[in-house]
């Protein structure tokens, strides 16, 4: 059995990869199921904070209490060193994370039935675009608080080249092969050459042509939906009186996971109350208040990224928003979230482009393109990315699972 595991510590969801003799490599993290969504539910009635799908369940019931989730974004941004409020008691958001990965720990190491204080892993190729200094600083700020939960050799392995990992364990010739991991906080590619001799290899190194990515996934595409579709129902876009426009802040707050606990502070509500006596539309505005009022903000992201998925199968959908006072049922339309997020979608192709340019590498030369990562089943993203390597065998892997697997066999090679 190897003596260490790999962590995806996920925007969305997380994972532990362990590897041992004729077992699955994923472990069970909550009721059997490998994912843990990262959602931290701190419980004001019951004083008791809950994770993943229970906290979810828990909010949703109508508990009083602060949900919090996509804790990744705020590595390597200035907001980690900030402090959210819980329970009127000031909360750091690095104990946060630290109470999320701690919990992750300790559920590995009960389904592991063992202790585990080696560990990679994952990191997208750029925790932010443009600055090298942030982006180490992400990578140390995440070692540290791995450090602080038990984790005492931590080794970092690009999350798609850990999904290439996986890729390479099932096949049986070599292949030149573009990694497209869109997560749901960056959009990560990696261009390799894997074969099952070259799995045997301690280095991979040469193998490894080039590396890309960008800070553009499944949440932005949350956000661009809900701003194109949902934000007008409470008043984006809309007028006061004096015919200057709403400020939009309120909505790009609600509409952006991490910052939608920003829309609760009673400065945004007093605000709000004065932009609705002078508003010309103030039934959305009226909508909006009692949304905030509610706490509702993490409800509508949820639903808003119901209706993403379920856009990537059909061509339109009916979206329940039963929690809005007047009630609404909006119908999404694919047409209009593509228009919506196709400013997205073009910066992951200039990224995959230039990443086959760094490689000097022509299209026709790449044998296939591996997709992995929760928010790869958009339909546009897939098509466009499919289509600059048009020869190219299409594969999907476990969407949810792979990147986790490849971290576990990169933590034999690294640990043993």
């Amino acid at each position: 059995m190897a003596n260490a595991c790999g962590v995806d510590f996920g925007t969305s969801n997380s994972t532990v990869g362990w590897v041992r003799p004729g077992q699955a490599v994923m472990l069970g993290l909550e009721d059997g199921k490998t994912t843990l969504p990262s959602v931290v539910f701190f419980n004001a009635e019951d004083e008791q904070v809950t994770f993943g799908r229970a906290a979810l369940a828990e909010y949703l019931a109508g508990y009083e209490g602060r949900l919090m989730r996509s804790l990744k974004s705020l590595l390597g941004t200035s907001l980690i060193d900030g402090q959210t409020e819980v329970g009127g008691r000031a909360l750091p958001f690095r104990m946060l994370l630290a109470q999320f990965i701690g919990e992750v720990k300790q559920r590995a190491e009960r389904s592991a039935g063992r202790e585990f204080t080696s560990a990679v892993f994952g990191r997208p190729v750029h925790f932010i675009d443009d600055s090298q200094e942030n982006d180490q600083l992400a990578e140390d700020t995440l070692a540290e608080v791995a450090r602080s939960v038990g984790f005492k050799d931590i080794a970092f392995q690009f999350e798609p080249i850990a999904a290439a990992f996986d890729y390479e364990s099932q096949i049986d010739r070599e292949e030149l092969v573009l990694i497209a991991d869109i997560g749901g906080g960056t959009s990560d590619f990696s261009l390799v050459r894997l074969s099952p001799a070259r799995a045997k290899k301690t280095e991979r190194r040469d193998d490894i042509l080039a590396n890309g990515g960008v800070h553009i996934g499944g949440t932005d595409f949350d956000k661009y939906l809900s701003l194109s579709s949902v934000m007008p129902l409470l008043g984006y876009g809309s007028r006061l009186r004096n015919n200057s426009e709403v400020p939009s802040s309120y909505f790009f707050n609600l509409a952006t996971w991490h910052t939608i606990n920003q829309a609760y502070t009673k400065k945004m509500w007093t605000q709000l109350s004065d932009l609705l006596r002078d508003s010309a539309e103030q039934e959305k505005l009226g909508r909006l208040q009692r949304l905030i009022d509610e706490r509702a903000g993490h409800w509508l992201a949820m639903k808003v990224e119901e209706g993403k998925i379920a856009l990537s199968d059909a061509v339109k959908v009916q979206l329940e928003l039963d929690r809005l006072s007047p009630a609404v049922t909006l119908e999404l339309d694919r047409a209009q979230f593509d228009d919506a997020i196709g400013h997205l979608v073009g910066s992951v192709e200039n990224t995959v482009l230039k990443l086959l340019a760094d490689a000097g590498v022509a299209p026709a030369d790449v044998d296939t393109v591996f997709f992995t990562g929760g928010s790869s089943g958009v339909r546009m993203l897939r098509e466009r990315i499919g289509a600059l390597v048009p020869g190219a065998r299409k594969v999907e892997g476990d969407l949810f699972g792979s990147i986790g697997a490849g971290l576990a066999l990169d933590a034999v090679r690294k640990f043993g």
